[in-house]
């Protein structure tokens, strides 16, 4: 039996595509005008709001800082940076960002992003729209490994990086083999893929897994989870969490004054300020701190701290480097086509990660390669606030292979579309 009437039916598709056409052709000029600009806009989407929301501030104004000295510089190819920055909230909000960056705003490339969820949703926009993602605060393995894709790089270090850092320095410290760990894990796709890393690793070196409490994002009190520690006392609590999460953990873990050593496999410098001298404690992973004695970082964080009078943070070196990434490809390469920066990308080219020796980008699966630290609370008691720790030589050492960190094309496969 047939229903409904056709030349309703037939009115309503042609006031369907008739509402399409006229917002296609609405949308038309705009986006010519994004196509024949004067400038190379660049959208940039980080969290805000929310728990990582205090690491998205450092992201945009180290994002911002490097948009500014581009531009100061003259450009590339006698055209400006314009940053678009946006509050990516969540993977849906992101997606439907990123998408309208690069259909309304005609946006070059896109940059940021904390979220691992939300960076693969953003890469999939990207993916599909051959556009650039540079992302720079993602730590997710899967998104070097079966969520990896062409148009995707890596600034922010994976997960295997961070664990392997900070597991070199407890296994001076003789922390690892025979010792009880006990886990507390952030209760998303970053906190579940990091406690499979820092799983894997204890496995490996011959710790004894305890237990793993998977902690809500949400989550802002901690006495229950401590007081479990205090009843099964481990040898060590080893923390997966993010965010605010770390700052009001590690803040409530002193607090307690429990003598079992903390470590983490994940930390910002957002969340030792946060702590105070008071509440940070134990031994963490960073990718880089203020106090790097690299040349190229210390004019980096004087550039920093004059324009926004505070020290920059890890996130904030990360979407810097990005912007500057960029304008060095499309610099060097003469263009803006997406093929041709991605194969320039992926020559093995050297970039200045401000760091003491160079970084570049591994070709199989995008993640740039360098030089990581550990912290540790600082014994100088009379440090200012943003000294209240102490950063170590770089891992690996000067005579080390700088992939030792890296998962090998092995345990972490990318195949490319």
């Amino acid at each position: 039996m047939k229903t409904g009437n056709p030349r309703f039916s037939a009115s309503r598709r042609q006031l369907v595509l008739g509402a399409t056409t006229a917002a296609v052709l609405g949308a038309a000029p705009a986006l010519l005008r994004a196509q024949s600009s004067d400038v190379y806009r660049i959208g940039h989407l980080t969290p805000r709001t929310g728990f990582l929301g205090p690491m998205g501030e450092y992201a945009v104004m180290g994002a911002t800082l490097a948009v500014d000295e581009v531009n100061q510089a003259g450009g590339v190819r006698g055209r400006k940076f314009q940053l678009m920055s946006e509050d990516s909230v969540n993977p849906q909000t992101a997606s439907a960002k990123a998408q309208r960056m690069v259909e309304r705003d005609g946006v070059l490339a896109l940059v940021g992003e904390i979220s691992s969820a939300s960076g693969l949703a953003i890469s999939q926009v990207a993916a599909r729209a051959n556009k650039l993602f540079l992302q720079t605060g993602c730590n997710s393995d899967e998104l070097r490994g079966k969520s990896c894709s062409r148009t995707l790089f890596h600034l922010e270090a994976n997960n295997t990086m961070y664990v392997r850092t900070v597991g070199r320095e407890l296994l001076r410290q003789n922390m690892v083999k025979g010792k009880r760990w006990m886990a507390f894990t952030a209760d998303y796709a970053f906190g579940h893929d990091l406690f499979a890393q820092t799983k894997k690793f204890m496995d490996e070196h011959g710790a004894v897994f305890v237990s793993n409490d998977m902690i809500p994002t949400d989550a802002t009190e901690f006495s229950s989870v401590i007081l479990k520690i205090r009843q099964q006392k481990p040898d060590l609590v080893m923390s997966n969490l993010a965010g605010n999460q770390t700052t009001n953990f590690m803040k409530q873990y002193n607090e307690f004054g429990l003598p079992i050593p903390l470590a983490g496999a994940d930390l910002n410098a957002t969340s030792i300020w946060g702590a105070g001298a008071a509440g940070f404690s134990g031994v963490w992973p960073i990718i880089w701190t203020h106090q790097v004695k690299s040349p190229s970082g210390q004019k980096f964080t004087e550039a920093f701290t004059r324009r926004f009078g505070r020290p920059p943070d890890n996130q904030a070196i990360a979407d810097y480097l990005a912007v500057k990434v960029l304008a060095q490809a499309i610099k060097e390469t003469d263009s803006d086509d997406t093929a041709k920066l991605i194969d320039y990308l992926e020559s093995g080219v050297k970039f200045d990660v401000l760091r003491q020796r160079e970084g570049y980008f591994r070709k199989w699966d995008h993640q740039l390669v360098f030089e990581m630290y550990t912290v540790t609370p600082s014994k100088d008691k009379s440090a200012d606030k943003w000294d209240i720790f102490q950063t170590s030589a770089p891992v690996p050492g000067p005579e080390e292979d700088m992939e030792l960190l890296l998962p090998t094309m092995a345990e972490n496969a990318c195949k490319f579309a």
